[in-house]
C-alpha cells in the first residue's frame, strides 16, 4: 500500500493508511473478485457465476445461523435462537430476489456457454445439502455426489449422524409440554423427517392455548416462516430454470424441471403444516 495521506474534511483530520487496515483487507476483497473466471466468450456467463457465488455466500451465513440456532436451543437460550431463525427466513429471502437477477438471462444467452459447464449442476451445492439435512431433509443417497471430496463427504455423514434441528425442536416441545421426563422420539437421522402423529398432537395442543404455550408457538410460527420462505426459493428456481432451459436435462444429469417440481412437494416441518387442517 502507498503512503498515503487522507483529508476527509475541512476540519483538517488527516488519517494515514500506510500500516491501517483497510475494506477491501479486512473483506480479503481481491481473494473474492478474482474468484470470476468465464470459460466461454458469452457476456452472460459472468452474470450465471457471481449469481450462483453470492447464493453460496448466502448459504454460508444460513448455515452458521442454523447452527447457532440450534446450539441455543439446547442451551435454552430461546431469545437468541429466534433472532438466528429470523435471520435465515431474510438470508432466504435475499436468495429468492436473486433469481429475479438471473431471470434477466434468456435461453439465448444461455445457449451461449451452457456446453462450458460440463457435468457441474447446483445439486452438486454441498451447502445447500447441508441446510437440507440440519433442518431434516435428510436424504443419504444424496451424499453420492460428494464422495470425490472427502472433507465434505465427511462433514455431510456426520451431519447425518447427529439430531436436526427439528429433532431437538420436537424434544424441546414435548419437555415443554410433558416435563424433564418426556419420552421424546427417536431423532430421524439418515432418513427423511416422517410425519409423527404424537407430535402433531402436541402441537395442536400450543395452537389452541397460544397464550399458555407463547415461546412454542413463537417457534412453530418462526419455523413456518422459515419454511415459506425456503419454499419460495424452490419455486423460483423451478420456473426460472424451466425459463431458461424449458424441460431439457439438467447439466448434472438430474431430470431439470422434473426434478426441480419433485422437490416442491417436500416438507420440512410437516406436523405444523398439516395441524392447520384441525384448527
Amino acid at each position: 500500500m502507498s503512503n498515503q495521506v487522507y483529508n476527509p474534511g475541512s476540519d483538517g483530520a488527516k488519517m494515514k493508511f500506510a500500516d491501517a487496515m483497510s475494506y477491501g483487507d479486512y473483506l480479503h476483497l481481491d481473494g473474492i473478485l478474482n474468484q470470476q473466471h468465464p470459460l466461454s466468450s458469452a457476456h452472460d456467463e459472468m452474470l450465471f457465476i457471481v449469481q450462483h457465488q453470492a447464493s453460496e455466500l448466502w448459504m454460508k451465513l444460513a448455515i452458521h445461523e442454523m447452527a447457532g440456532a440450534r446450539k441455543a436451543l439446547r442451551a435454552g437460550d430461546t431469545p437468541n435462537m429466534f433472532k438466528m431463525l429470523a435471520r435465515v427466513s431474510r438470508i432466504f429471502e435475499q436468495l429468492n430476489n436473486a433469481w429475479d437477477v438471473l431471470r434477466t438471462m434468456t435461453p439465448a444467452d444461455y445457449t451461449k456457454f451452457r456446453e462450458a459447464l460440463g457435468a457441474s449442476s447446483g445439486f452438486q451445492s454441498y451447502q445447500y445439502r447441508q441446510i437440507e439435512y440440519i433442518l431434516g431433509n435428510r436424504n443419504p443417497s444424496m451424499l453420492g455426489p460428494h464422495e470425490h471430496v472427502p472433507d465434505v463427504h465427511r462433514m455431510l455423514s456426520e451431519e447425518l449422524d447427529r439430531p436436526s434441528f427439528y429433532d431437538e425442536v420436537i424434544a424441546y416441545l414435548y419437555r415443554e409440554l410433558d416435563g424433564p421426563d418426556a419420552k421424546v422420539p427417536a431423532p430421524q437421522l439418515r432418513t427423511p423427517h416422517a410425519p409423527i402423529p404424537e407430535v402433531q398432537a402436541r402441537w395442536k395442543i400450543v395452537y389452541e392455548d397460544v397464550e399458555r404455550h407463547w415461546t412454542l408457538y413463537e417457534l412453530a410460527e418462526k419455523l413456518v416462516d422459515l419454511e415459506d420462505y425456503f419454499r419460495r426459493w424452490r419455486f423460483n428456481h423451478v420456473t426460472t430454470v424451466e425459463r431458461i432451459i424449458g424441460f431439457k436435462r439438467g447439466t448434472g444429469g438430474t431430470a431439470g424441471v422434473a426434478y426441480l417440481q419433485k422437490m416442491l412437494s417436500v416438507e420440512l416441518f410437516p406436523e405444523i403444516w398439516h395441524l392447520r387442517g384441525e384448527l
